[in-house]
């Protein structure tokens, strides 16, 4: 029971901290200027941190950079080194109730691109 205990205490710690970055994908450079005729479109990707459960425990900053990380890893594997960013949306939870003042905090942030391969 305690090994169980000790492995959900450490699986919970590590979902706090940002996706990491594949090897490679530190090169691909965000942008929010569409490409031009230089590059090639890949395709539309989708990248994602956080969740109802463990985005009450992550930094605002853990879950930015996560989803940065998840959409640079999927340019990646697509073969891309610019994303052309469409859309970046947070998710809000309620943290605590009306009666002392209200209040949200960010759970999880999803941003969406296209994907190109510029020479």
């Amino acid at each position: 029971m305690k090994k169980i205990f000790i492995g959900v205490i450490a699986l919970s710690l590590s979902a706090c901290q940002a996706i990491k970055l594949s090897p490679g994908a530190e090169k691909i450079r965000l942008t929010h200027k569409e490409p031009g005729k230089e590059c090639q479109f890949l395709g539309d990707i989708t990248g994602n941190q956080g969740d109802f459960f463990t985005g009450g425990f992550t930094s605002n900053e853990q879950l930015e950079t996560g989803a940065r990380n998840d959409l640079k890893n999927k340019a990646h594997t697509m073969g891309g080194n610019v994303i052309y960013i469409l859309t970046q949306r947070a998710g809000q939870t309620s943290s605590y109730d009306s009666e002392h003042g209200g209040g949200s905090s960010q759970t999880n942030v999803t941003l969406t691109g296209n994907v190109y391969r510029c020479s």
